[in-house]
């Protein structure tokens, strides 16, 4: 609600992370994080997947937690952050095809929790 009354008659939007840094988060924590957020104001938010189901290659699982987010993010802007720091080529082309099919609006890269692991060894 803060950011939503600062930035009233701007041209900023309010955007969040959801499930961050790591995307470990259960999928209803993280609808509710969105909920949450598009109810204080949010209009946009990013969303990073859980790298382990993906891993683990339950694609189900990755696709309907995506879409659970998009669905409560209510016609807002998800982007579906998918970590490629952490993955492999073909987990990279699966991820983005599962966020394509679940309606994310948008694809990143990074939170940047991979890049920071990688700066502290």
């Amino acid at each position: 609600m803060f950011a939503k009354k600062r930035l009233e008659g701007s041209d900023v939007k309010v955007c969040t992370v959801i499930g961050f840094p790591l995307g470990q988060n259960t999928t209803d924590t993280k609808v509710s994080e969105t909920v949450d957020a598009y109810e204080n104001g949010c209009v946009e938010f990013d969303m990073v997947i859980n790298v382990g189901k993906l891993k683990d290659g339950d694609t189900d699982y990755v696709r309907d937690e995506i879409a659970a987010v998009v669905a409560a993010a209510e016609g807002k802007t998800v982007k579906v952050i998918i970590e490629t720091g952490l993955l492999t080529d073909e987990e990279k082309a699966t991820a983005t095809r599962l966020s394509c099919e679940a309606g994310a609006d948008r694809i990143g890269t990074s939170a940047g929790a991979a890049i920071m692991a990688d700066a502290n060894q």
